[in-house]
């Protein structure tokens, strides 16, 4: 994946209707139509699941998707924002 940046990352409007772990040590927002997306290694990071669950469950959030070297969209949240609240960013 490149170094995310707000430049090389795409805007995703969501609606978070599930927060659990997957993959190793990572937070995963779906949606109601089974899209997931995820915090790379989140709960290394310091942040919980319940602590997610209270800020963006079922809740209208904005996310920052990377994207890989060839330009690639991912799933991996660079940035999450529930209205002007940034909850998590990797930008610098």
């Amino acid at each position: 994946m490149k170094a995310p940046t707000k430049a090389n990352s795409e805007v995703k409007a969501i609606t978070v209707t599930k927060v659990y772990e997957g993959g190793v040590k990572d937070i995963v927002f779906a949606e109601a139509d089974g899209s997931i997306y995820y915090i790379n290694r989140g709960l290394e990071r310091g942040y919980t699941l319940e602590g997610f669950r209270e800020k963006v469950l079922n809740k209208n959030g904005i996310l920052h998707l990377g994207s890989t070297i060839t330009g690639s969209l991912t799933n991996h949240s660079t940035q999450v924002a529930i209205g002007d609240e940034i909850l998590f960013t990797e930008f610098n």
